[in-house]
């Protein structure tokens, strides 16, 4: 990923990339995205963009297994979260979805994480402390909750699955309020100008579409001109 496809990837929302893939792939039915309405801790704070680093919890219950091995299993967990290429995103299955009860992801747990280097979190799980969570390190979550319950580590580094999407440790992730999806690798090189065309492409009907003259006539000519610009 070159730094000004990154840069384009921050500035942008989850559907734009969701539909410039499918210009990229050169047809519809792009499918690795999130099903259901996630909740979003900054939607004013747009975009994460980053590398999984993938993880599992559990809440309902307290580990059955030693304390020394849940500590070290922890501790591999944040060492797992600082390494690996930047940008990083967190992307955590809570195994007792849709019943989870143990927010993992507070104002401790999201601090900790930026200081390690890494760029937001995806979950299916739990978040609170809803505005002490730092700035620049949005959330996007299955639910929020005020407890932490049992909460603890079960696997690191291992598929996971968020609201319908596989996520591998290592994919490219694009997610904001809307959910998120994974970027296929096979589409990187030609990502950017299939962004930039279909900003552009938009604009042959937006920009008609909020001028106070506007009428079906100029609607009828403007899409004509939108869909010969995606031919």
């Amino acid at each position: 990923m070159t730094p000004s496809l990154l840069k384009l990837l921050q500035s942008v929302d989850t559907p734009t990339v969701c539909n410039a893939i499918e210009v990229a792939q050169g047809k519809r039915g792009f499918a690795q995205f999130t099903r259901g309405t996630m909740l979003c801790s900054a939607p004013e704070e747009g975009a994460m963009v980053g590398y999984a680093r993938t993880a599992k919890i559990a809440a309902q219950e307290p580990s059955q297994e030693a304390p020394d091995v849940i500590r070290a299993r922890r501790m591999a967990y944040y060492k797992h979260m600082s390494e690996g290429p930047s940008p990083r995103v967190t992307v955590v299955e809570d195994l007792d979805y849709p019943d989870a009860v143990g927010a993992f992801w507070g104002e401790i747990n999201t601090t900790v994480h930026k200081g390690l280097g890494v760029s937001g979190a995806l979950t299916n799980g739990v978040m609170r402390d809803l505005g002490d969570l730092p700035e620049g390190f949005p959330v996007v979550a299955g639910s929020i909750g005020p407890s932490h319950a049992f909460v603890h580590v079960r696997e690191v580094g291992t598929t996971v699955e968020i609201f319908g999407m596989t996520v591998n440790d290592g994919d490219l992730i694009h997610a904001d309020r809307h959910g998120a999806l994974v970027i296929p690798e096979a589409v990187l090189p030609m990502l950017e100008d299939a962004i930039l065309k279909l900003l552009d492409t938009e604009k042959l009907v937006l920009e008609p579409a909020r001028a106070d003259d506007f009428d079906f006539e100029k609607f009828e000519a403007a899409w004509q001109a939108f869909e010969a610009a995606r031919t």
